[in-house]
């Protein structure tokens, strides 16, 4: 018995018009919420620039070399050099401190531990995020870095060949060490949840395959999980790091500030522009509040071109994964 073969029927003229007009109304919102995003940047960078203006006529291109931040006095010397310094460098320090961790923890909980386990782990890393800037400060000052002391003197001891690690004033606490470690800690579940996302997406007919031709579980997670996830892996250690450059209270709470550029990480001292500027404002003058805000828009800066650098690498990334390039 031949079984005849199903038609679509048509849309109605009326059922036409109304995907349509819901198809006008999905595209004008969201090109509507893309323009108002562009607009909020635009809006930010000008205000930013507006205000930091007077700063910049009374400071001049010292502005960026000089690492003293004395705005109010007379005469005024300020300058972003320092804090500039102290933000990249704790950021990259929590970066290089995160990022195996954040890594190896989502791969275990995606490829290793039990579904419900998994599950469940995940669930406690997200609960990290939700924990308030203020409340890691704490938290760092008063238990981690005396628990940090030790370490810190083993390395000043046994890594001092290493630049970074020595410590010629031979005492340990408050240090940019120490900031990082915090902003490590609080950047630590947006990768690892980000890369957990990353890795689930990975078709499971990619496993099967390398597990089906001998591989090793390592083996499939080298060759089929981590390849396709380039990509997603490097947009969520971008998003950290971007985090990482804009804390303010833990690492405000944990450093003992200073300006200066000091290379050796185990001494006490470092401050960077967003825990400088949360410590100075309530007091700045006038003056002082407008060379404030153009250190944030130095801070505007450095965050865009990080996640413009970002987006560089990831648009690279799909096209290499894609045989394009």
């Amino acid at each position: 018995m031949a079984v005849a073969a199903p038609t679509s029927e048509p849309l109605a003229p009326r059922q036409t018009r109304e995907v349509r007009r819901g198809d006008r109304v999905f595209r004008g919102l969201t090109l509507g919420s893309g323009l108002l995003i562009l607009i909020l940047i635009v809006a930010i960078a000008t205000f930013l620039v507006w205000k930091a203006i007077p700063a910049f006529r009374i400071s001049g291109l010292h502005f960026f070399t000089e690492k003293g931040w004395f705005p109010d006095a007379k005469p005024a010397k300020f300058g972003v050099a320092a804090i500039a310094f102290g933000t990249v460098l704790s950021s990259v320090i929590a970066l290089i401190l995160v990022v195996p961790v954040a890594i190896g923890a989502a791969l275990a909980l995606t490829e290793l531990a039990p579904r419900r386990l998994g599950t469940v782990g995940g669930y406690v890393m997200d609960v990290l995020a939700a924990v308030p800037s203020v409340v890691y400060g704490l938290w760092g000052v008063f238990f981690l870095v005396p628990k940090l002391i030790p370490p810190q003197r083993w390395l000043s001891v046994h890594a001092s060949f290493i630049p970074l690690f020595q410590n010629k004033s031979n005492t340990f606490g408050r240090s940019v060490f120490a900031a990082s470690v915090v902003l490590a800690i609080m950047v630590l579940p947006i990768v690892a949840a980000i890369a957990r996302e990353v890795f689930r997406q990975v078709p499971r007919a990619h496993r099967e395959a390398a597990l089906a031709l001998g591989a090793t579980r390592w083996e499939t997670i080298r060759m089929a999980v981590l390849p396709p996830s380039r990509s997603g892996v490097v947009g969520a250690v971008m998003l950290g790091l971007g985090r990482a450059l804009g804390e303010t209270i833990a690492v405000a709470l944990v450093l003992a500030a200073t300006f200066n550029i000091n290379l050796r990480v185990l001494e006490p001292g470092g401050n960077t522009i967003a825990a400088n500027i949360a410590t100075k404002f309530g007091e700045a003058g006038i003056v002082g509040r407008e060379a404030l805000i153009a250190s944030g828009l130095v801070l505007f800066a450095i965050t865009l071109a990080v996640n413009m650098a970002a987006r560089a690498v990831v648009y690279r990334s799909t096209r290499i994964a894609e045989g394009k390039v």
